[in-house]
C-alpha cells in the first residue's frame, strides 16, 4: 500500500471497538488493519488469501443482514470493472450514519497489478484510474452523503470519505 494511502486512512484510525468491513482488503503490500486494533474486522476480497473472511465479488455481494460502522476500500476500485457497483455495496453494508473511507488510483498513475502489486497486469486483469467527478457521481447514486474527495497529483491518488445517511 502506498504510504500516502495509509496516511489518509490513518486520519480515521480509532481504538474504539467498532465494526469494519475492508472491501478488497487482501494484504498484497500492506494493510490498514493495524489502525483499528480493537475493531471487529472483516475482509471481503475476490481472491482467497490468509486473512480474507469472505470470498466474493464485491460488485454483486449482499451484506444483509449485517451492517458495519466503517467500510474501507483501499486501492481496489481501479482494479474492478464494476467499481460503481462496489460503491453501492459499500453503502448497503454500512449502518445508518456509518462511513466509507476509500483510496484509489487517479488517471495518470502507472499501471500495476491487483494480484501481486507488481508493475505488470496478469491475464484477465483490468486497471483504470478513477476520475474524481465520476467517483462523486457514483457515490451520490449509491446513496452516500457528506462526500469529501481529495485528489493528489503524486502518486495520482483519489481519496474519499462519505457517510450513509441515517
Amino acid at each position: 500500500m502506498h504510504p500516502e494511502a495509509y496516511e489518509w486512512v490513518s486520519r480515521f484510525a480509532t481504538d474504539e471497538a467498532i465494526s469494519v468491513l475492508d472491501i478488497g482488503g487482501r494484504n498484497i503490500n500492506g494493510s490498514v488493519r493495524p489502525l483499528f486494533p480493537n475493531a471487529s474486522y472483516t475482509v471481503l476480497d475476490i481472491r482467497k488469501d490468509q486473512g480474507v473472511d469472505i470470498i466474493a465479488d464485491a460488485a454483486v455481494w449482499h451484506p444483509y443482514p449485517r451492517r458495519w460502522d466503517l467500510v474501507l476500500c483501499c486501492e481496489t476500485l481501479e482494479h474492478a470493472p464494476a467499481w460503481r457497483e462496489i460503491c453501492v455495496t459499500a453503502c448497503r453494508a454500512l449502518r445508518p450514519g456509518g462511513r466509507l473511507v476509500a483510496t484509489m488510483a487517479h488517471t495518470g498513475r502507472p499501471v500495476h497489478s491487483g494480484i501481486d502489486g507488481g508493475p505488470v497486469l496478469h491475464p484477465g486483469e483490468q486497471y483504470q484510474g478513477i476520475d474524481p467527478a465520476a467517483l462523486r457521481e457514483a457515490l451520490e447514486a449509491a446513496g452516500f452523503a457528506d462526500i469529501e474527495i481529495d485528489v493528489r497529483p503524486s502518486p495520482a491518488d483519489v481519496r474519499a470519505v462519505a457517510t450513509r445517511p441515517a
